[in-house]
């Protein structure tokens, strides 16, 4: 930028001019931030999963729209700055959403709001995590049993009782990426069998229980079938939980251990 007398569109004085223009005339005069007329979003309707070129990501994320989904859209001259942008829902159909964006950008030394009119097409999809989890796939089983071979043993409603109250312990410590592999769970008469579409998140939550738990973990594999030419196996994770100490007799009374 150089100082020059005048500006040759506004005859402005005393301001830094580019090609003979000043700061708010080249403002007005260039295409700083704009958005497509039309954009796409590919979301999942069951886990709020959003498709980005082959990938699917942000597994939980809300199913309603959000700044995230459409910041990626706007284009900006090289020389602006974002400051902030507010969306506006102007109307909206069960497919396609109407918006204006606000968007206070700033601009060789000027800022400015832009509003961009645009409309979101949205499709729903369902992920290949939930896909899979409709259709009862599996790759790992975590089972949750008692010690075994103790007499007398549990009752089976008390056994997946504590149980129950087990998995709830290890559930709210585990990964996000765990929990979302799991789909789902199944009552046994000898506790309980958990069903997990990600063999490393089945292997994350055994290990977890044995080392902050003292469950046993005993881990076995069977051929399941092939692909691509390689067997594929089904691994089964069996988590023995020690039964918790109870009451001992001593001289016809109950004494706490």
């Amino acid at each position: 930028m150089v100082e020059a007398e005048f500006c040759v569109v506004c005859g402005a004085t005393g301001r830094p001019l580019v090609d003979g223009i000043c700061p708010p005339c080249a403002a007005e005069r260039t295409s700083l931030v704009r958005i497509p007329q039309r954009v796409d979003v590919t979301l999942c309707p069951t886990c709020g999963a959003r498709k980005t070129g082959q990938s699917w990501g942000r597994a939980g994320a809300s199913t309603l729209l959000t700044s995230e989904d459409l910041l990626p859209f706007l284009e900006f001259h090289p020389e602006v700055g974002l400051r902030r942008v507010a969306w506006e829902e102007v109307s909206h159909t069960p497919t396609v959403r109407e918006y204006l964006g606000h968007a206070r950008v700033g601009f060789r030394g000027v800022e400015r709001t832009v509003d961009l009119p645009f409309s979101v097409r949205i499709e729903y999809r369902t992920c290949p995590e939930c896909s899979r989890r409709s259709g009862r796939y599996f790759t790992a089983i975590v089972q949750l049993r008692g010690p075994g071979n103790e007499r007398p043993a549990e009752k089976p409603s008390a056994l997946r009782a504590r149980l129950d109250r087990e998995w709830e312990r290890i559930w709210r410590e585990a990964r996000p990426d765990w929990r979302r592999a799991l789909s789902w769970r199944e009552e046994r008469p000898e506790g309980w069998n958990c069903f997990f579409s990600d063999t490393l998140a089945a292997r994350g939550v055994a290990r977890l229980a044995k080392q902050r738990y003292g469950a046993s973990l005993k881990e076995s594999a069977s051929l399941f079938g092939r692909k691509d030419g390689r067997d594929v196996y089904r691994v089964t994770f069996c988590l023995r939980f020690p039964r918790p100490p109870g009451p001992r007799r001593e001289a016809g009374r109950d004494v706490e251990p």
